[in-house]
């Protein structure tokens, strides 16, 4: 599944291309992806301004000139591609197509049909089911130290199973929480109330790098991932932890082996000579 900085890569690319100009036309070729789309979807965007394009944690926030925004989700195999026009064919499991003004058309192509669109008053976001229990944006410049001590003091789950709980802190999946701990040396099977304090200061920073660092790159690409203009992210070369089972560990003096365990149904990448 895409993680957060997968889907700011393609906010960002859909930003350029879509913010401020007037939906023309709106496609909508099936009546539901993971679950069924509003009612007259198509018609409800036809003619609408996109005034802004957000992003809150995993999603998508298309605010428009109405007062509404249309929320999108990539599921696990979604993709926003960008075209100059409407192309002339249709490829596979294209099920949403956007029209600009100026013949940018975007769609959104999913053969898994994990993800899915939601449309709402743009007011009514923070109360919504999406959003109501969501953590701090860790972009955000309220997401510090003190506030993630906050939300791990009085759990007693693995600092990973914590980090990936999105009422802990919203958009972290399990690629850049294992980089981070790698970065801010803290063992993966740390009791999470231990983190609280010290080390959540110290692991603040290396997350927001982490995600930075992957949104420069573009992303990761393992799978179906891709940017909306059709390129390939690369941070996945830069993996420190993930997926180097078996691998040297790269901070510098260690002389570790990246491990692989399981925790909560997910493979854990680490070193248990450096993170303590």
């Amino acid at each position: 599944m895409p993680e957060l900085p997968e889907v700011e890569t393609v906010r960002r690319g859909l930003e350029r291309r879509l913010k401020g100009r007037v939906l023309s036309d709106v496609e909508v070729r099936r009546p539901d992806l993971r679950f069924p789309l509003p009612e007259r979807l198509a018609e409800r965007l036809k003619g609408r301004r996109i005034d802004d394009l957000r992003r809150r944690a995993k999603y998508l926030l298309f605010d428009l000139d109405d007062g509404m925004t249309l929320i999108g989700h990539l599921g696990m195999s979604g993709r926003m591609n960008i075209h100059d026009a409407r192309p002339n064919s249709v490829a596979p499991h294209e099920h949403v197509v956007f029209v600009a003004d100026d013949g940018t058309t975007v769609t959104f192509q999913d053969h898994r049909r994990f993800g899915y669109f939601d449309l709402i008053e743009t007011g009514a976001l923070d109360t919504h089911r999406y959003f109501i229990n969501l953590g701090p944006e860790p972009l955000g410049e309220d997401f510090d130290g003190a506030e993630l001590t906050r939300r791990l003091t009085a759990k007693k789950t693995p600092i990973k199973a914590a980090l990936l709980d999105q009422h802990v802190v919203a958009g972290l999946g399990n690629i850049y929480v294992c980089e981070a701990l790698f970065r801010a040396g803290i063992s993966p099977k740390r009791s999470a109330y231990s983190v609280a304090g010290a080390r959540a200061e110290r692991l603040v920073p290396h997350i927001k790098d982490v995600l930075n660092d992957a949104i420069a790159a573009g992303g990761s690409t393992l799978r179906d991932y891709v940017q909306a203009s059709g390129e390939l992210g690369y941070f996945q070369h830069d993996f420190r932890a993930y997926g180097r089972e078996g691998a040297p560990c790269r901070k510098t003096g260690c002389t570790g082996i990246v491990k692989r365990i399981v925790q909560s149904g997910r493979s854990t990448f680490y070193c248990s000579t450096c993170q303590r």
